[in-house]
């Protein structure tokens, strides 16, 4: 609204206003008139408006500033008219407001009758072949824009990036082209390495904090080598498999079962430097950006999972051997991992190269520790393997348990009661079977 003072007289004052515009784009926008019908109707309305203000005696006016205002704000609401048009056609099918519409809901979308409608056929067809042709998995607004205009204007480009809050306003153009910080890039990565659907990715990525900050992994690697430092200072060695604390409090012996406390502080000991170096490095690649997106306590609770496991297992499979080291809790986190990408490697890029990548990996740690356990000349009690595969057994049925599944479908409920029961139920026999033998070995 803008007051425009009348000079003669100087007592009376006139208001010329937009109401009869905007009387008309509701009732056109009622009717489900076409974007250039609207946006022509209004500019008849404003000039009719302003012809009529034009030809009132008496009144100063700056024609100039004027007709500057006028062209800015006839921009403002061609702008504003197609924006918002086509986000009200988008966002019906994008009910998140992710600012993408799913490819298979894109589809619907197109044969819908009000997109047929509004839309002209050259425009679907053009929409058609971007859906056949995209490699990612859903149509951003932005795509959707481009290919509703036709031009490269100001006006587009304030429409594509509007929703992005990427200018400031069209007479004051100017778009944020400069590249992420560091940390977003980041964020953005891990989302794309660890997670599997288009929309959780970019919901990730766009609201991922650092707050709280992922601790746990941070935390337990310290510890772990800092115990790892103390051993090997107190020993006065250190080579690639030992030598292994076996006079340790923490260590889990088999005829120490009673100190319940070894079943778990096991963890904190390593059988040689390189026995730590691919349990730290393993822990930091994979569970400190699985941390940042499930959050400390889920991780936690699989790590932990992993490292009882082990030792429930080894008192039940090896039960005669010494069990150092966090390959328990470290084979849960690599077996999580494993069976997001197992369930889903088709949506993942690199899906089978990373399926391989994984098996290489953990097929050469866990063949070390069977040679080491078997073949290899002992210079002191034997060490268990069993923590690799029963670590790895928790993490498969844990992670699928605790971790965050963000479209839960009736399948994998049903997994997920299976993996609960997988896993209660080798907890429970493992618990008896060293209630019921006390005595061994």
């Amino acid at each position: 609204m803008r007051d425009i003072e009348r000079s003669a007289g100087g007592s009376a004052r006139r208001r010329v206003s937009y109401d009869d515009a905007v009387q008309v784009l509701v009732m056109l926008l009622a009717s489900g008139a076409s974007i250039p019908t609207i946006a022509g109707a209004v500019e008849e309305e404003y000039a009719q408006s302003e012809a009529n203000s034009g030809h009132c005696d008496g009144y100063v006016t700056d024609h100039t500033d004027l007709a500057s205002e006028i062209d800015i704000d006839e921009s403002e609401y061609r702008r504003e008219l197609l924006n918002d048009r086509w986000r009200m056609l988008f966002d019906k099918y994008d009910p998140e407001g992710f600012g993408e519409i799913p490819l298979e809901d894109f589809l619907v979308a197109l044969q819908s009758t009000e997109w047929k409608t509004e839309i002209p056929a050259n425009k679907r067809d053009i929409l058609l072949a971007r859906v056949k042709e995209s490699r990612l998995q859903a149509i951003t607004f932005q795509d959707f824009v481009n290919v509703m205009s036709g031009k490269r204007t100001r006006s587009f480009k304030c429409a594509v990036h509007h929703r992005d809050r990427e200018v400031c306003s069209e007479n004051d153009f100017h778009l944020l082209l400069h590249e992420p910080p560091l940390f977003r890039r980041m964020v953005r990565m891990i989302g794309d390495e660890f997670l599997t659907e288009e929309r959780d990715r970019k919901y990730y990525a766009d609201h991922y904090t650092c707050c709280p900050p992922p601790l746990f992994i941070i935390l337990i690697t310290l510890v772990e080598l800092g115990f790892f430092t103390y051993y090997t200072v107190a020993m006065g060695e250190v080579n690639p498999s030992g030598p292994v604390p076996i006079d340790s409090v923490f260590i889990y012996r088999p005829d120490k079962r009673l100190e319940l406390w070894r079943f778990a502080f096991y963890m904190f000991l390593h059988a040689g430097w390189l026995h730590l170096l691919f349990n730290l490095g393993v822990q930091v690649v994979v569970g400190l950006p699985l941390e940042m997106v499930h959050g400390s306590l889920r991780i936690a609770a699989v790590y932990m999972a992993g490292v009882l496991a082990g030792s429930l297992g080894t008192s039940v499979f090896d039960t005669d051997v010494y069990l150092v080291g966090a390959s328990g809790g470290v084979y849960a986190l690599l077996a999580a991992h494993l069976a997001n990408v197992l369930l889903n490697y088709n949506n993942m890029e690199f899906g089978i190269v990373r399926l391989i990548g994984i098996f290489i990996i953990a097929s050469a740690d866990v063949g070390f520790a069977i040679y080491d356990r078997y073949a290899a000349e002992q210079m002191g009690p034997p060490v268990s393997y069993v923590a690799h595969l029963t670590g790895a057994l928790a993490g498969l049925t844990i992670g699928l348990l605790v971790l965050k599944n963000f479209e839960q479908r009736l399948h994998e409920q049903l997994l997920w009661w299976v993996a609960l029961g997988v896993y209660a139920a080798c907890t429970i026999f493992a618990v008896m079977y060293n209630l019921m033998h006390p005595d061994y070995p």
